[in-house]
């Protein structure tokens, strides 16, 4: 049996939808002539899903299990019910199905990672064997489906599974850095967690040699470690869930120059209006992380008067992976941190 491209063969409610958008899917491990099955040897929930049901759960591990186990149970695929957001996966190749044997790289036993959103991916866990509330990857035994118009990416053997993990789950952002931002740009990433590190990495690269890279982070410890790791030109610890004052903060620090590229790359509610004010008019702001109201930041620019093109984080680019591991590859220091930060 040949499957839908798109896998709305999977849809069990409401029919009609896709994936992503519906209730719950069909998880059964046999494939049709048009899928690829995987056996999964961990996740790794988007930071504003796992971060929502750490704190349900008030940071208990088995809860916290025993929440992702229910969420897949019910809608056979991990998608978080307030949130909507995924994340990724990464396993070994189980079967390929006839008609994409001769059309893929992919052979049975490689080891990949997915490219689409846990929220649309056919999902069953045995077994959640742990989970590491630091990294918030949580390790099981399960089998997932790939759709034929599913993309993946084989893991590099020089940086590790876990580190691998880490960065798929993101690699979207700094390719998108990557695509709009220029010699001589100034470019500021709100938010310095793992997205946030290699925004700065890529911005740093793509201004040089006249441009400006600003990391404006809540968080006094993490703006210490973006200034060691030396990927920003000016860090500003600053609260972006209050707009007037991180941009008092921002224009005590760089006067009037504004942003060309904003990233907003933070897992907490109520910042969308502080990214557009510290953006010029003729910029451009790229919402990557799933917590954005996007209500919120276009009204809230009309209200404030700011004409200001806006991304939605579509985590896929063409060669975006490639993007992200050339990135920590490229800069040492930024390796070493993630390597101690993932690799346990």
């Amino acid at each position: 049996m040949r499957g839908d491209p798109y896998g709305s063969h999977r849809v069990i409610s409401p029919k009609g939808l896709l994936p992503q958008a519906a209730e719950r899917v069909d998880n059964s491990p046999t494939i049709c002539s048009n899928e690829i099955l995987i056996d999964v040897i961990a996740l790794q929930p988007t930071a504003t899903a796992f971060g929502r049901i750490k704190q349900e759960c008030g940071g208990d591990v088995n809860r916290i299990a025993q929440e992702i186990q229910k969420i897949v149970d019910e809608r056979g695929k991990f998608q978080d019910p307030v949130t909507k957001s995924g994340g990724i996966l990464i396993g070994r190749i189980k079967e390929i199905g006839a008609d994409l044997a001769g059309s893929t790289d992919a052979q049975v036993g490689d080891k990949i990672a997915t490219l689409v959103s846990l929220s649309l991916t056919p999902l069953k866990i045995n077994e959640i064997t742990s989970i590491d509330v630091d990294t918030e990857q949580v390790f099981c035994k399960a089998s997932a489906i790939l759709f034929e118009s599913g993309i993946y990416t084989k893991l590099p053997e020089d940086l590790g599974d876990q580190l691998s993990l880490a960065l798929m789950d993101v690699a979207g952002a700094p390719a998108q850095v990557a695509v709009h931002v220029k010699a001589g740009d100034t470019v500021v990433v709100v938010g310095a967690g793992k997205a946030g590190l290699l925004c700065l990495a890529e911005a740093k690269k793509r201004v040089a040699p006249t441009g400006k890279v600003i990391c404006m982070e809540y968080s006094p410890r993490q703006c210490e470690i973006v200034r060691s790791l030396g990927i920003a030109d000016v860090v500003l610890e600053a609260d972006a869930k209050k707009p007037l004052e991180a941009l008092d903060i921002y224009q005590n620090a760089l006067g009037d120059q504004l942003a060309d590229f904003t990233v907003n790359t933070v897992s907490v509610p109520n910042t969308e209006l502080a990214t557009v004010l510290v953006t010029k008019d003729t910029g451009m702001v790229y919402f990557f992380s799933m917590s954005t109201d996007f209500a919120k930041a276009s009204l809230g620019a009309e209200g404030i008067k700011k004409y200001v093109p806006m991304l939605i984080g579509n985590g896929y680019y063409p060669g975006h992976a490639e993007i992200a591991f050339d990135a920590v590859r490229r800069e040492e220091k930024l390796r070493d941190y993630f390597t101690k930060r993932y690799c346990k």
